[in-house]
């Protein structure tokens, strides 16, 4: 079964155009002769027609949140029942949703498979600080949670500056690193591209985000073809029209699918890095066995850039591991030539896990030493930690990649409010 959201517009083009062709051709005279003339002027209003149709059909489903054929009044009849035949629209079945103190919301989605997975939306505020001011707010919400008002909760607020969906790609992931939450329950199956691409559609249908991230479940690049064909849904100015810039990809260090993400789409990089020497880094990451710093700073440097745009390093910090100034001076070293800023993340601790967050002023000495160094440093503020919606703690409500250990996490969370 092929999906309305697992076309480009190009793809979904070359599929009207037989359709488009089928319903000129019922409405000719019975006795028009049908001569290579008249069958090339056919061929070529047919593409005409499917060209046209096709950007009805993505603002229909993309822009004003339509999923019922039939309600697209500005078909004709018979293509609204071909689409209606032969190419169904996709959705998402919400299982549960749930929603922290600081306004993040957390949903879980059922495949239709009996898999499920998760998404989060999480809100940046009008307000906020910046610069060292949203440091120390950062670091305060590493502690505590904020208690913030209904009203800010609201993700149709005009409050919030920025909504940013943190989507998955697989269901569970395959990488095995230490720190993550969603590694426990090893690699079920990759996405489909309708699936990747509903799960955007689904939360701008409640909110209006602003961002995407792959940063959910999964690794992005493990899935390469799907999330590479998923971004261009994702960018197509006709569908749901996601700047460039407003796109990110983040990956472990999957080495030969870096190089190739940037020959198939254009869209912004973050690289979980999160050790400064090979040992340090295949201890938490063993996909660094594979491909070591080297290898991944290589891709980096190679990495399409247009301009003013930067790669973001992601670094976990974990305490007593990686949290030194030693390591602060590596970080400049390694990145040195690269267009880049150093996204710090304090580890979000979670049941089970052998690491611990590192206190708030080795955080603060550390930012403060890459700052020091021209370097781009900032402190990722930890949002949805009471609801398992931080980084690094996503998972299904399956525990193991065989889909029947179920954990739970999600049965002691908060109901979202309707």
């Amino acid at each position: 079964m092929v999906y309305f959201q697992s076309l480009t517009q190009s793809e979904l083009i070359e599929k009207l155009i037989p359709v488009s062709k089928e319903i000129l051709c019922s409405k000719l005279r019975r006795d028009v002769v049908r001569t290579p003339e008249l069958e090339q002027a056919l061929d070529e209003k047919a593409r005409s027609q499917a060209k046209y149709r096709a950007k009805q059909m993505f603002s229909w489903v993309y822009q004003r949140g339509v999923t019922d054929w039939n309600a697209m009044t500005d078909l004709s009849k018979d293509l609204r029942h071909w689409c209606s035949e032969h190419l169904p629209i996709f959705r998402l079945s919400q299982r549960i949703a749930r929603q922290a103190q600081d306004g993040t919301h957390k949903f879980l989605w059922d495949l239709g498979d009996h898999k499920t997975i998760e998404s989060v939306i999480i809100p940046a505020a009008l307000q906020e600080k910046e610069g060292a001011e949203e440091v120390n707010e950062a670091l305060e919400e590493g502690r505590r949670f904020s208690g913030k008002s209904t009203e800010q909760k609201d993700l149709t607020s005009e409050r919030w500056k920025r909504l940013t969906a943190c989507i998955s790609s697989q269901v569970g992931c395959a990488m095995g690193c230490k720190f993550c939450l969603t590694g426990i329950q090893g690699l079920d199956r990759h996405l489909e591209v309708h699936e990747i691409v509903t799960q955007v559609h689904e939360l701008r249908m409640l909110a209006p985000i602003t961002n995407i991230v792959f940063m959910g479940m999964g690794e992005p690049l493990h899935n390469l073809d799907h999330v590479a064909k998923a971004c261009q849904i994702l960018l197509d100015p006709d569908g749901l029209s996601f700047s460039k810039r407003k796109v990110t990809v983040s990956t472990s260090g999957i080495v030969p699918a870096i190089d190739e993400l940037g020959k198939r789409v254009d869209v912004s990089l973050a690289i979980s890095l999160n050790g400064t020497t090979d040992e340090q880094r295949s201890r938490v990451m063993p996909v660094n066995k594979k491909w070591n710093l080297e290898a991944l700073l290589g891709a980096c440097r190679r990495f399409p850039l247009g301009p003013h745009r930067r790669i973001t390093f992601e670094y976990v910090m974990l305490k007593g591991i990686n949290d030194t100034l030693e390591d602060a001076a590596r970080i400049v070293q390694l990145t040195r030539g690269i267009p880049s800023k150093i996204n710090l993340i304090p580890f979000n601790e979670h049941p089970g896990s052998e690491f611990k967050r590192p206190s708030d002023d080795t955080v603060r000495r550390f930012q403060s030493y890459l700052v020091d160094r021209k370097l781009t440093a900032t402190v990722r503020i930890s949002r949805g930690r009471d609801i398992l919606a931080a980084c690094g703690q996503l998972r299904s409500i399956f525990g193991t990649a065989r889909g029947t250990d179920k954990h739970r996490d999600w049965k002691e969370l908060p109901v979202l409010s309707s």
